[in-house]
């Protein structure tokens, strides 16, 4: 990383024979380069549209087979399954039901009569599909953690919360939601960092396009590094970016900064 970081201050190419100190020339070229900008916007809407969904859709789940009856243990088996696939044939998979010519989804649209819609070569939409391989592949892993920060609640709370009419949502709001912050402060933490890293499905299914609509930074930083070799540039725009996650982190971890106990 300190190596990294030096390199960042450098006109550093790697097929250069040598590299020239540019000072803080790499960073502020990135406040006024355009794709930057593009793919960090990329990132955080990305970010803001998995983060609450993707919490949301996993603390019902957790919430569904938290509850005892027959065939619960099947059920947390397949939520949990595509935790277990490969990220890279995870996004393979997707990439071919995406496909407007022959994907399983496009078959789906046509079947009842809708038009055939194209996932992945659209700016408007492209992103989006993204998003849904990214939920698909991440909610079994966050509810389990759920799962377990659930099962740490005592039942003698809402058995009291009954007892004093409390309906089930007001038990959820009142008991559920607050036992939980500290499990959600780690999934909120958690999920940003990973939403904002993310960059194994851009470079599968669209390689950052189409016309750019799903470069993030962490591919932008790989494509400034590795194709336009641009080494000093790509490690300040490292540095710039993890300064951010930093900052984003520890403004969660105040925000959720509890002493609610039980």
């Amino acid at each position: 990383m300190l190596h990294a970081l030096w390199i960042s201050f450098q006109n550093y190419n790697l097929i250069a024979a040598h590299s020239s100190f540019a000072g803080w020339g790499n960073y502020r070229k990135l406040f006024s380069d355009g794709t930057f900008g593009a793919s960090l916007w990329h990132s955080f809407y990305f970010t803001l549209v998995v983060l609450p969904v993707q919490t949301a859709i996993s603390l019902g789940l957790a919430m569904l087979v938290q509850k005892k009856f027959r065939g619960v243990g099947f059920f947390r088996t397949v939520y949990f399954v595509p935790v277990a696939v490969s990220f890279a044939i995870a996004s393979t998979i997707f990439r071919l039901i995406y496909n407007k010519d022959y994907g399983m989804l496009n078959a789906v649209l046509k079947g009842i009569g809708l038009p055939a819609v194209d996932f992945l070569s659209n700016p408007r939409i492209s992103m989006l599909g993204i998003i849904v391989l990214c939920i698909w592949r991440a909610m079994g892993f966050v509810m389990v953690i759920f799962l377990a920060g659930l099962n740490n609640i005592p039942d003698s709370l809402y058995e009291a919360a009954h007892v004093d009419g409390a309906s089930p949502a007001q038990r959820f709001l009142y008991v559920t939601l607050p036992l939980l912050k500290r499990t959600l402060a780690f999934v909120v933490i958690i999920t940003t960092m990973d939403a904002l890293k993310i960059f194994i499905p851009i470079y599968i299914t669209t390689s950052g396009g189409p016309a750019g609509s799903t470069s993030t930074v962490v591919h932008f930083i790989y494509e400034t590094a590795f194709k336009q070799m641009n080494m000093g540039f790509a490690a300040a725009a490292a540095f710039l970016f993890f300064a951010l996650v930093l900052a984003i982190s520890v403004v969660q971890l105040r925000i959720f900064r509890t002493d609610v106990e039980y």
